[in-house]
């Protein structure tokens, strides 16, 4: 196939143009609790995995080599690390700034649940032309967000009920105990921490998948503000959030 008549997938963005204005979004807690949260769940995952079915072993005694004991302690101090970063974040939704406390993270409002359904429009490629503007997370991405902080809530305790097991009368069994009679035993415990861990697993690609396209096809700088803390916005643009 010839240069002149090869098809080409690339699709060129015109340069940006029109005055821009930087936005402070996210404060340094927020985004030290994203990357600690991300990097807790990939622990959480993989070591996770493994203690449901190992899947390699070593040869010899097992008393020489405790890899599950090491799966379990890097298990238990993810999980440690992950629930710190669930209370700063519950924590943020009072003490932080209009774009992180909980009336932008929760699709409370009426206009929240019109502009949802504009939003998903606009990911279909239905009415692009008509999808409302946000400097923080549009309806969609609170909605989903709080979704997932539903699905943590559930992991977090039946990771504790299980974890409790392990000592009977102990703290974690006297906090959490109550889980396992109420799902019908510790084996519908372990199914349920299972299957939800899949939540993670299907919204992760996905979260990173939008906030990509959000750079590269919107220029909305989505990924540099989790790192920079804001970015910077078009100012002929009106934001519903602003």
């Amino acid at each position: 196939m010839t240069a002149r008549t090869r098809i080409s997938l690339a699709h060129k963005m015109s340069p940006p143009s029109g005055n821009y204005r930087w936005v402070y979004l996210w404060e340094w807690p927020i985004r030290a609790m994203h990357w600690a949260a991300a990097l807790s769940i990939g622990v959480l995952v993989v070591t996770g995995f493994y203690i449901g079915k190992p899947y390699f072993v070593t040869h010899g005694e097992a008393s020489a080599h405790y890899l599950m004991g090491w799966m379990r302690f890097l298990h238990f101090a993810a999980a440690g690390v992950f629930v710190a970063t669930a209370i700063v974040r519950v924590y943020w939704l009072f003490a932080g700034n209009q774009f992180e406390r909980w009336k932008a993270l929760f699709p409370v409002r009426k206009s929240d649940w019109i502009n949802m359904f504009k939003q998903v429009k606009f990911y279909l490629m239905i009415q692009p032309e008509k999808a409302p503007h946000y400097l923080g997370h549009n309806p969609l991405q609170q909605f989903s967000y709080t979704g997932m902080y539903t699905v943590a809530i559930v992991q977090v305790i039946t990771g504790f009920a299980m974890y409790g097991q392990s000592r009977p009368g102990g703290l974690w069994y006297t906090l959490f105990g109550w889980v396992v009679p109420l799902l019908g035993g510790i084996q519908v415990v372990h199914f349920v921490h299972h299957v939800f861990t899949w939540a993670f697993l299907i919204f992760i690609p996905i979260h990173i998948y939008l906030a990509l396209r959000s750079d590269l096809l919107e220029r909305t700088g989505t990924i540099s503000s989790i790192v920079s803390g804001g970015r910077f916005v078009r100012t002929d643009i009106d934001y519903v959030d602003d």
